[in-house]
């Protein structure tokens, strides 16, 4: 009896084989389409991380312009903005730093003092005034110009008036050559509201000056004294940075404000201009580097993490304790 051809065993010959390998190639493609994805998207993810990490090193001041690298021949910018205080960032300690750096860098061809101040302690302004007039005497070469742009009042002038020469915008603020002391009194209001104060120190003075005492003739009197004895010293330094160009003004030194316009006519300025226009008409270096120290991210954290714990602290010691020696 004759036997008929063996079948073949191949999946494409059974029942359903051929659909099964077009199966196999779909989950194969798709398989390799996932791949493709994640390396991509891996790539992708790689990238984030590299961008994110560079404007972290940028935040925390670790990238920058390195030391004695700059573009060329150009003028040196360091700025004053807000208050002159020693925690703020127009303190002696961040302008002079900025300073040191734009005099000691070889292509400076001069240097910009930009202010926007109010004002603020006369001893930081006092610190910067002196630093400026050391290295103009130790770098003679490279002048130095203010440019004031909104405010340059108070410490903010004290400041300006060690340039060779100041510059303002015809509406600048310029001027308050004066010295205040501030405060309040609420020994009045306290009597109405039938409070006691009660207040213990060793030394009649220690005292001196508190909100809810009055204050006495004497007092008085040594308070007016401090404030003369700064205002003399803040006119000695504005007379000796302006010279002959302050004209003859009764109230020149009465803690007035003048416009800039105004101001160069009293000469307590010399010109009106723009930074950029110092550098390119002045300095003749178009070319603006700006050398201000920055506050990082990691600074301004520490900042004010130690603000919190200091005032924490005095809030647990005024909590525990019946005084406090200031």
């Amino acid at each position: 009896m004759s036997q008929g051809p063996i079948p073949s065993d191949s999946s494409s010959n059974a029942p359903g084989g051929w659909e099964r390998g077009v199966l196999e190639k779909v989950a194969l493609a798709s398989l390799q389409e996932q791949r493709r994805v994640r390396r991509w998207g891996i790539f992708f993810k790689l990238l984030g991380f590299i961008y994110l990490f560079a404007l972290l090193f940028v935040a925390l001041g670790w990238l920058g312009r390195p030391d004695g690298i700059s573009p060329g021949k150009h003028t040196a910018v360091v700025e004053i903005r807000g208050v002159i205080a020693a925690d703020q960032l127009g303190s002696a300690d961040s302008v002079t730093a900025g300073l040191k750096e734009a005099f000691k860098d070889k292509n400076t061809q001069g240097v910009v003092l930009r202010i926007n101040s109010p004002g603020g302690s006369p001893v930081q302004a006092g610190q910067i005034n002196d630093e400026i007039r050391r290295l103009r005497g130790k770098y003679p070469a490279i002048p130095l110009y203010a440019v004031v742009e909104d405010v340059c009042a108070s410490g903010g002038y004290y400041v300006a008036v060690a340039a060779d020469k100041i510059f303002v915008n015809e509406s600048s603020i310029v001027g308050s050559i004066g010295v205040l002391m501030d405060g309040f009194g609420f020994s009045g209001a306290m009597e109405k509201l039938g409070v006691e104060r009660r207040l213990f120190t060793a030394g009649e003075n220690k005292g001196f000056l508190d909100p809810f005492s009055p204050v006495s003739p004497e007092q008085r009197e040594h308070a007016q004294k401090m404030l003369s004895a700064i205002h003399a010293q803040f006119i000695k330094v504005v007379r000796e940075g302006r010279g002959e160009r302050l004209k003859d003004s009764p109230d020149l030194f009465s803690g007035l404000m003048w416009t800039g316009e105004k101001s160069v006519e009293l000469g307590l300025a010399d010109g009106l201009g723009s930074v950029e226009y110092v550098a390119r008409e002045i300095i003749k270096a178009e070319v603006l580097v700006n050398f201000t120290p920055r506050e990082n991210i990691a600074e301004r954290v520490a900042k004010r993490f130690g603000a919190a714990m200091a005032d924490a602290l005095v809030q647990a010691g005024v909590s525990s304790t019946g005084g406090q020696l200031r």
